[in-house]
């Protein structure tokens, strides 16, 4: 079919043109270097505490998104019995991590947090809407110094000292800012804690002394009053962002919470 095609002149002359121009594109296109992803810069292990009436899963969206970013994210399940048995939960878990490592915590989780951090692995600290308490404090001592907040009117407290909070304390106090759905599943699955072992317990160590520390302060919180957030965070000289957040900021702004915990990460030595 092809026997009888001839290239004519102006053709054999634009074919070896093209070759040579394809030849310097493909040049042009391997010169191109290839960019690599990198991961985090400064702390890569990140462990997370959770507080009263919750457990790990709340911090499932900030666990994704430090993953996805690179991070070694560990979230401990505090037993809730007493301060002495959740320092030796998150003492535990320090010891199975491999170099310096950044704690994060909320709520009640800071006191724990404030007592065990104080070991050589330990890098810095982060507290989102968290007690810092300083030495032969409590969470009740830190709570007598400010108004009581709306989550004291949702408290139950069995026979044995342990407190739970109501269905309907969780929507309006606990989880406000939070879908029903998500509400109905944290009243669900709340963790009940030993007001004598945990919120009456006094610390005798304070990481926050000597390490650097970021604090999250919740403007719309009902548990921890936002008043008492600030005054803590400025008594430890921590970095601190203000968010139109309730309590738990992990959940309702996950986003600004794992910026928050990467920019720790990042200013610290590993």
């Amino acid at each position: 079919m092809f026997s009888n095609f001839s290239v004519k002149p102006s053709l054999r002359l634009l074919v070896p043109a093209m070759t040579l121009a394809l030849a310097g594109c493909s040049s042009q296109i391997a010169s191109v270097p290839t960019v690599q992803a990198s991961g985090p810069t400064g702390i890569k292990n990140v462990l997370l505490v959770h507080g009263a009436w919750a457990d790990g899963s709340s911090w499932n969206q900030v666990i994704t998104s430090l993953n996805a970013d690179g991070y070694n994210v560990t979230a401990i399940e505090l037993p809730l019995t007493s301060l002495a048995d959740d320092v030796a939960t998150l003492q535990r878990a320090l010891a199975r991590e491999t170099g310096k490592t950044l704690l994060v915590a909320h709520s009640y989780g800071g006191v724990v947090i404030t007592q065990a951090g104080t070991g050589p692995k330990v890098a810095g600290l982060v507290y989102v809407a968290a007690y810092a308490p300083d030495n032969g404090e409590s969470v009740l001592d830190l709570n007598g110094q400010v108004p009581a907040t709306p989550i004291m009117a949702d408290l139950q407290q069995d026979s044995l000292g342990y407190l739970t909070l109501s269905t309907a304390g969780v929507a309006a106090d606990f989880a406000p800012d939070l879908t029903p759905d998500q509400q109905t599943t944290i009243a669900a699955t709340q963790g009940p804690i030993s007001a004598p072992g945990a919120f009456a317990a006094k610390i005798s160590q304070v990481a926050w002394k000597s390490l650097p520390s970021w604090y999250v302060v919740s403007s719309n919180d009902h548990v921890i009053s936002p008043t008492l957030e600030a005054t803590m965070a400025k008594r430890m000289n921590a970095t601190t962002t203000t968010l139109s957040s309730g309590h738990l900021a992990m959940l309702s702004h996950p986003a600004d919470i794992t910026k928050v915990v990467e920019n720790a990460a990042a200013s610290l030595k590993p």
